[in-house]
């Protein structure tokens, strides 16, 4: 494995990828067993890898000698926005620029995490079982830190060994924890790789603090419940698409958890990013009005969080139903979320054509009784287009909305 790895140093290679990286990898395939006395295989593997690191991860993308793994491994790895963002986690956590950090992946993984969290550690260790991706990490961030002196040191052990052989103590461990049982419909942190919920008391033994990240799909109250010590859980959604569910865990800390959600564009820039907690979404005081001229959608994140009071009280806006979750007012407000302006009420009828001279309209449906394909039947518009047609539900009655995104 190691000598597939280090041809990718090869001009010769790095040549073809770049020719041939918008071309058909199966024909490739097919066509010759080797390219330069590199496996075929193993270079459309590259070729896969590179495709989707220009979308998810450009600074490996734009290093010149980059080892991609097999696509599974690439899926399951977090993108660099959202690397970027524990970076700015870390950098938070630790505001002083003085102070020296250790810190540790203990699922290393393809090692985009690792990467981005050497950028503030002064040392990290990067663990991962399988020797593949362990060699491959090992090759990549030599050459993404090749200006610099390398910080990572790295392990090809699995977590639990690792910790076992922890003797100085960290300010940081981060897991990124995989699903034993997928057939489950409640994703429990017990039935994950390495099990967090056995080990989460060593965890806070040898380190300050403990992030662990879970799937978007996992329940909050859920990994709550599982895990102790819980100070914040974050939210992290990439263009409006929830990414990540992070519980960062702190030694000594008690009480009730900060939800945080934070909204990324695909540069990993963080463009909403506030907290509020539970108690806060309790005890949140919330009127209710029918469509003003303003109506709100909360993003992703925020709707993932529950912040569905709390949102509407800091941004003083009116509920249009308990059940409905979307807000209105009679003045724009700056909000997490859509923004739209409210041109006209309308029937739910064939009529409602001459809106749309097109044809196509985006349609939004929010606790409504019929889905955007019934509504596409009955009306015979069609999906797409610049205009919105927002159907929901108020106190009282329902809605039927022609409205202009503002943003």
């Amino acid at each position: 494995m190691q000598s597939l790895i280090d041809s990718m140093l090869s001009d010769e290679i790095q040549d073809f990828l770049l020719e041939h990286e918008n071309g058909d990898v199966q024909k490739l395939l097919l066509k010759q067993d080797t390219v330069h006395n590199v496996p075929t295989e193993f270079i459309a593997q590259q070729l896969t890898g590179r495709k989707k690191a220009k979308v998810k991860f450009k600074t490996f993308y734009n290093t010149r000698g980059i080892a991609f793994p097999p696509s599974i491994n690439l899926e399951q790895s977090s993108s660099e926005a959202t690397a970027k963002f524990k970076l700015a986690l870390l950098k938070s956590l630790y505001p002083d620029e003085e102070k020296i950090i250790s810190a540790a992946d203990l699922t290393g993984g393809f090692g985009v995490d690792t990467q981005f969290l050497s950028l503030r550690a002064q040392h990290i260790d990067y663990i991962e079982p399988d020797t593949s991706l362990y060699e491959i990490a090992k090759h990549n961030h030599k050459l993404l830190n090749s200006h610099n002196q390398n910080n990572i040191t790295h392990y090809n052990a699995s977590a639990e060994d690792y910790l076992d052989t922890l003797d100085e103590p960290m300010d940081l461990l981060f897991l990124d924890p995989s699903r034993r049982k997928k057939t489950q419909k409640i994703f429990k942190l017990a039935d994950s790789e390495p099990n967090v919920v056995l080990l989460q008391k060593e965890l806070l033994q040898k380190a300050t603090h403990v992030l662990i990240k879970t799937s978007p799909l996992m329940d909050i109250q859920q990994g709550c419940r599982e895990l102790e010590n819980v100070s914040q859980v974050i939210i992290v959604a990439v263009d409006n698409e929830c990414k990540e569910l992070l519980f960062l865990l702190e030694k000594n800390f008690s009480g009730e958890p900060v939800i945080r959600i934070a909204d990324l564009n695909h540069y990993g820039e963080i463009l909403s990013d506030f907290s509020f907690s539970l108690e806060a979404e309790r005890n949140a005081q919330i009127s209710y009005s029918n469509p003003l001229t303003f109506l709100y959608e909360p993003s992703a994140a925020t709707l993932k969080a529950g912040a569905f009071k709390w949102i509407g009280e800091k941004f003083n806006l009116k509920k249009l139903a308990p059940n409905s979750h979307l807000y209105t007012s009679s003045e724009p407000v700056d909000f997490p979320g859509r923004i739209f302006t409210i041109l006209e009420s309308l029937k739910l009828d064939k009529k409602i054509n001459e809106k749309f001279p097109k044809g196509y309209a985006n349609i939004i449906t929010r606790n409504y009784p019929l889905s955007v394909e019934e509504i596409k039947a009955k009306t015979g518009l069609k999906e797409g287009g610049e205009e919105y047609l927002i159907c929901t539900q108020g106190e009282k009655e329902k809605f039927v909305l022609l409205v202009e995104r503002l943003k």
